[in-house]
């Protein structure tokens, strides 16, 4: 008897849910919401894609302002270009300035001279110098192009669609934390079940060894009362065990350090009161709200302006252009004596797409594809969510049901076990009795607590479905 009662009170204090130099933490359903909303690690990445398709939308309209360009460039001729004449250059400058040696490389006849350099040119005239500097500045922005235009509302569409689903994490998250935080409910009002089963086992045992003491119990009562201690340890460690590990995946969906020490409040007989609803709202439930189909109709505005930016691309296009540019061409490395030519226009650019294969025309049909495919994915998809919402519907006709049942099973069960016991301490009854009793009080708790964990799980289940914010 004592090596039982060691081993459960080592149990019970020696758990590392129970015991922490930390300070425990009382979560209450709201808070353990809170919490997630601000530290879920997939609400943080719902809001940085929010963020991220933020600045896409600002370089799309980027694209409106001027496209500022300086460019700077260095050439240096390896070998120059020859520019040949079908004339007599050399006799026509020559005879009209009266001197041939003012064109060195050119013979009498212009054809067959030397370059500068003292090589033969072939006949031709060497153009330009061996370095060559530019630096430009240009500029350009568009006045009319149809696919720009639709292209930002596109790029607006896109940060709509990542804020929708922003909001699906979140409601995701929500009811992941609910689901989890009735869970650790569950968990406790478990272990606390099989927790009362023990000490009835203990107080039994006590019962039956004081007569088996003074020969009012047989060695099989006394034998029996015993292993009921037994039988109830092991399930109590699995209660507790369990009761540890939904707190553990409470702290991981909320996003907190796992070895913060956190205690749920309440227990499941709380939310019992609220087990009510009008299961026949859920009938033609309006699903305008619920995040996957307004993705999906988000996304059908899209792939339509998709079909009209294809379409767009066949459309002529204007823009404004400027340039201007500044340039020298010297023979040596003199930077303080170079002479910079500058050059510059401004002009107008207009561009009237004619032929390209066929390439727009199955852009364009290849946007309506994608269109009719995505009608076909909502048809399928509002069908799904008819069909969840008629199943949580009916967990939770059979969760209120289950409960108004389990309710009066448990006062039954208990009485029973009430009785059960006091005739068993004044010998009218056997512990085979008593045992029964203990069972179906058992059983009786287990299916109560079941019936509203089961009803608070598709509830909020429904809630996701329909697309209701925590706050609601």
């Amino acid at each position: 008897m004592k090596k039982y009662l060691l081993v459960a009170i080592s149990l019970l204090l020696g758990s590392p849910a129970l015991v922490s130099a930390q300070e425990t933490v009382v979560l209450t359903l709201e808070k353990a919401i809170e919490i997630a909303l601000s530290e879920n690690v997939s609400v943080k990445v719902a809001d940085l894609e929010i963020q991220r398709a933020e600045y896409a939308r600002k370089g799309t309209y980027a694209s409106l302002f001027p496209q500022v360009d300086a460019n700077a460039a260095y050439q240096r001729t390896i070998k120059k270009q020859v520019m040949y004449m079908d004339f007599d250059m050399g006799s026509l400058m020559g005879g009209a300035l009266g001197d041939d040696s003012a064109f060195p490389g050119m013979g009498d006849s212009g054809a067959g001279g030397k370059e500068s350099g003292g090589k033969d040119s072939g006949g031709g005239i060497e153009v330009g110098r061996w370095n060559t500097y530019s630096g430009s500045i240009s500029a350009g922005m568009p006045l009319v192009n149809a696919q720009l235009w639709k292209s930002l509302r596109i790029s607006a569409q896109d940060v709509e669609l990542a804020v929708e689903k922003a909001r699906s994490s979140r409601l995701e998250t929500v009811t992941q934390v609910k689901q989890a935080f009735y869970a650790a409910l569950l968990a406790k009002e478990v272990l606390n079940v099989y927790t009362q089963v023990y000490e009835n086992a203990v107080d039994n045992f006590r019962q039956t060894e004081m007569r088996y003491n003074v020969d009012k119990a047989s060695e099989l009562d006394y034998t029996r009362a015993k292993a009921n201690i037994a039988n109830a340890i092991p399930n109590m460690f699995d209660a507790e065990n369990s009761a540890f590990l939904s707190l553990w995946q409470l702290k991981a969906v909320m996003g907190i350090d796992l070895d913060t020490e956190v205690e749920v409040a309440g227990e499941l007989g709380d939310y019992a009161e609220h087990m009510l609803y009008d299961l026949a709202q859920g009938e033609d439930a309006d699903l305008s709200r619920n995040s996957a189909m307004r993705q999906l109709a988000i996304q059908a505005e899209e792939l339509a302006n998709m079909v009209k930016l294809q379409q767009y691309a066949a459309l002529p296009s204007l823009a404004l252009q400027f340039n201007y540019s500044m340039n020298a061409m010297t023979n040596d490395f003199n930077f303080s004596e170079y002479k910079w030519t500058p050059y510059s226009f401004v002009g107008l650019s207009l561009s009237v797409p004619i032929f390209a294969g066929g390439k727009r025309h199955a852009a364009v049909r290849q946007a309506q594809v994608q269109r009719d495919e995505l009608k076909l994915q909502t048809d399928n998809t509002e069908r799904q969510l008819r069909i969840a919402i008629r199943q949580y519907l009916s967990q939770m006709e059979t969760g209120m049901k289950s409960y108004t049942s389990a309710e009066e099973a448990c006062n039954l069960a208990q009485n029973a076990y009430d009785i059960a016991t006091k005739s068993y301490n004044i010998g009218r009854s056997t512990l085979t009795d008593l045992n029964d009793a203990q069972l179906a009080l058992t059983q009786a708790r287990l299916g109560l607590c079941q019936s509203v964990y089961g009803y608070l799980v598709a509830k909020a289940g429904l809630e996701q479905t329909l697309g209701y914010d925590f706050s609601e």
